[in-house]
């Protein structure tokens, strides 16, 4: 029997057009860092160059040798920068740094992860290998909304949940802003992209 990890974690889910609150439990992820412009051809590119392959070999090594299969979950990334209005106005992607992520089932251990590095490894065309780990996440109280539409078109939103919800509610931001891509955007029209914003929240 498959295993859709996101099923199995709410906050996977999130309401279009209106924020909640929710409590997100810690979670462990594949991880890369890099700076700069997801657009332009470089480290980001580099980044899900690697993060798929070990991803797909960790599921194809549970299926195999754990009897566990299970849905790859979908890419989701930190963003962050000296300044978040590099994010809500100017959208400077220049000055973004970034983290992307692929969640690691519970049942699979660090040494499972060695070896699917290793086995990617062997087979070339992973250019940022050396930089990947394996780390638990926690995020704990946040603030999300799901998106429908372009990526660029996130601005406002942000702006609302910034400005407007977070503190509105007593809380104030703390940590990175957080991206769940519930679509596929070589596959789905811009306008039809599903993006979960996240963002932790503490008290004020």
């Amino acid at each position: 029997m498959k295993v859709d990890p996101k099923r199995q974690i709410s906050t996977y889910t999130a309401p279009r057009g209106a924020f909640e609150i929710v409590t997100v439990p810690p979670i462990r992820y594949l991880m890369i860092d890099g700076h700069g412009d997801p657009n332009e051809r470089g480290q980001y590119e580099d980044a899900l160059t690697t993060l798929y392959p070990v991803a797909y070999n960790l599921k194809f090594l549970s299926k195999r040798e754990l009897d566990r299969d299970y849905v790859v979950p979908p890419l989701e990334a930190l963003w962050w920068g000296d300044d978040m209005a590099a994010f809500t106005t100017a959208r400077d992607k220049s000055r973004w740094d970034w983290t992307v992520l692929s969640l690691v089932p519970d049942w699979i251990e660090d040494a499972h992860v060695d070896e699917a590095r290793a086995t990617v490894a062997g087979k070339g065309g992973a250019p940022r290998l050396d930089v990947l780990r394996v780390q638990r996440l926690d995020e704990g109280r946040c603030v999300q909304t799901l998106h429908v539409g372009p990526y660029d078109a996130e601005g406002p939103v942000l702006e609302r949940m910034h400005d407007e919800f977070i503190p509105a509610h007593g809380l104030r931001l703390t940590g990175r802003h957080h991206e769940i891509y519930l679509s596929d955007p070589r596959r789905a029209a811009p306008e039809k992209l599903r993006t979960i914003l996240r963002q932790p929240v503490v008290d004020l």
